[in-house]
């Protein structure tokens, strides 16, 4: 599993020019799943993320985590995450697991961030939506579960 995750001033998710989900000071995750992925790597993640200290103390050093902050989470799946860009000129997508499989380790994922406590917001799993992000710092960062790290 592969997440984009920003930290942000504010987040939001529309589908058809309609607001489906928002949050305020917190993080956007991008979620992608690769075949082969599994709810141990879904742990791994959910748990990386909530645990990621990258939020300033008084000092401007990254000392908070979201359960430090009780930030929001706004997580939006993201298949293309896996889009393989080395060949051609079109993305091969033969990486990202397929729908089925990827839409229940996104929805374990995202339960496992709502044992946390905090707000949760989602996006609509394979929808076209249209993502708006006020990325706060700017703070981008990429985490993969990778095998070896799990």
């Amino acid at each position: 599993m592969r997440v984009v995750i920003q930290r942000v001033s504010e987040g939001q998710v529309c589908i058809d020019e309609q607001v489906i989900s928002g949050i305020k000071k917190g993080v956007v995750i991008l979620l992608g799943i690769k075949r082969g992925d599994t709810e141990t790597d879904a742990k791994w993640l959910a748990d990386k993320c909530l645990n990621l200290r990258i939020f300033k103390n008084d000092e401007g050093k990254f000392q908070h985590s979201l359960l430090n902050v009780r930030g929001e989470i706004l997580v939006v799946s993201q298949f293309t995450l896996y889009g393989d860009c080395r060949k051609g000129r079109r993305p091969s997508f033969t990486e990202a697991a397929d729908p089925s499989a990827a839409e229940l380790l996104y929805d374990c994922f995202v339960d496992l961030l709502k044992q946390s406590g905090l707000e949760i917001k989602t996006g609509v799993f394979a929808a076209r939506m249209e993502v708006k992000i006020i990325n706060d710092g700017p703070v981008t960062l990429i985490i993969d579960s990778g095998k070896e790290s799990v």
